[in-house]
């Protein structure tokens, strides 16, 4: 949603970015060569779009003020690539302005600065070395903790603002959490692909 409250949606059928205002929908964006993946809004007010190439199967986030680009971060400062090529990727950004990308394929949440380097990859919990993780959605608080959704193993991880994991969010009915959102209260919606229903849980008390 926009500061303004109309959706901005990623049509990654005829690769647009559309804006939803009452109800008329506007084309915002058209992208040659790359798909919309997922997007969100920026406290700044910019919209952050994850997306992956048609062709050379390469994946980057945009930072788009309106329809003009205005930032894209694609390789570290080795010159490799942030992002795995293949798989759906999910996107949000902290209160200290970091790209938070969930990257299933590579079982890591990549954060990345505001001025595009790379400062941490989130493998999960250092006590569990080696445990398959699979994060999905993801979504920050107001503390600028980071969540993100392991849906095979039917829990939240709440990591911190430098990568460290500070405890799960499970035994709460999940199956499958996917689509992660907190809103000002620090209330988290969780959807859930296997129900098909969305749970909210309080996550601080």
């Amino acid at each position: 949603m926009t500061r303004s409250g109309d959706l901005v949606y990623a049509d990654p059928g005829d690769r647009s970015i559309n804006l939803v205002s009452g109800t008329q929908i506007h084309t915002l964006i058209t992208l040659q060569g790359w798909i919309p993946l997922y997007l969100c809004g920026s406290f700044s007010g910019d919209l952050l779009v994850i997306m992956t190439s048609e062709v050379e199967k390469q994946t980057k986030d945009v930072r788009y003020s309106g329809s003009t680009e205005e930032q894209s971060i694609q390789w570290d400062d080795q010159g490799k690539p942030l992002y795995t090529p293949y798989g759906t990727k999910y996107i949000s950004e902290n209160r200290i302005s970091d790209i938070c990308v969930a990257d299933c394929i590579a079982g890591a949440v990549v954060v990345i600065s505001a001025a595009g380097k790379l400062r941490f990859r989130y493998t999960g919990p250092p006590s569990t070395p080696g445990e398959p993780f699979y994060p999905r959605g993801i979504t920050t608080d107001t503390r600028g903790n980071i969540m993100t959704s392991d849906q095979n193993n039917h829990r939240i991880h709440i990591i911190d603002r430098n990568g460290h994991f500070l405890r799960y969010i499970r035994n709460c009915g999940l199956e499958r959490p996917r689509g992660l959102c907190v809103n000002s209260r620090d209330n988290l919606f969780v959807a859930d692909s296997y129900t098909g229903k969305v749970k909210k849980i309080q996550c601080y008390k």
